[in-house]
């Protein structure tokens, strides 16, 4: 994995037009070509979230997800959980969650829970963070998801 130079998050308003692109060109690469499965990827919830995004030393989007306020920023969904290929297997994913976890008190004081809706496979991974499942298994564009979520501590 190459060293990570910036972390920055990010209201929609605030992006910059080659920030936007490349996040929806990741995100696609992931989400849409890679995994199989055929969606709309931009949707309205990026216009009310945060985008956390890694770079890195040579400006490249590294990994990426947003955060979306939702019952009157008392409840905080991650969303869009994504690392490039390029820098898979170093840690970076958890990095990302960390991060997303930490920034969250942060950017909304009022929120008392996480959500997500993680895919199946990656379910160990988010209860490492303190997630639990609260859904069984179910669809979701063809891939299987469990819902989870976690309180926020004071």
């Amino acid at each position: 994995m190459a060293n990570m130079s910036k972390v920055a998050i990010k209201k929609f308003s605030e992006l910059t037009t080659t920030e936007l692109f490349n996040i929806y060109k990741l995100r696609v690469a992931v989400f849409i070509v890679e995994q199989k499965c055929y969606y709309q990827e931009v949707d309205d919830d990026d216009l009310i979230s945060y985008h956390l995004m890694f770079t890195d030393a040579d400006g490249n989007l590294a990994a990426y997800a947003r955060i979306i306020p939702e019952d009157n920023r008392t409840v905080a969904r991650i969303g869009r959980v994504v690392v490039n290929p390029n820098n898979r297997g170093g840690g970076l994913g958890r990095k990302l969650v960390q991060e997303a976890l930490d920034q969250i008190p942060k950017l909304m004081p009022d929120a008392t829970k996480i959500v997500l809706a993680g895919q199946e496979y990656l379910n160990s991974f988010y209860k490492s963070f303190g997630l639990k499942n609260v859904s069984d298994v179910y669809l979701e564009d063809g891939i299987p998801h469990i819902d989870m979520e976690m309180p926020i501590k004071d």
